[in-house]
């Protein structure tokens, strides 16, 4: 009988949710670009910081 190993990778998740929540509420966006930030959220935080 061999022993399945389950493994937690709540650590790298969280951050990405954490990221993408901090690009919504830091630039501003509304609800639609909000979602299509879930995909491209490297590209808006480029945006907003080329600008400065």
């Amino acid at each position: 009988m061999e022993k399945i190993k389950i493994e937690h990778h709540t650590m790298s998740g969280g951050l990405w949710i954490a990221a993408w929540l901090f690009t919504i509420g830091y630039l501003h966006l509304t609800f639609g670009k909000g979602v299509l930030a879930l995909i491209v959220w490297p590209y808006y935080l480029g945006v907003a910081v080329s600008a400065m």
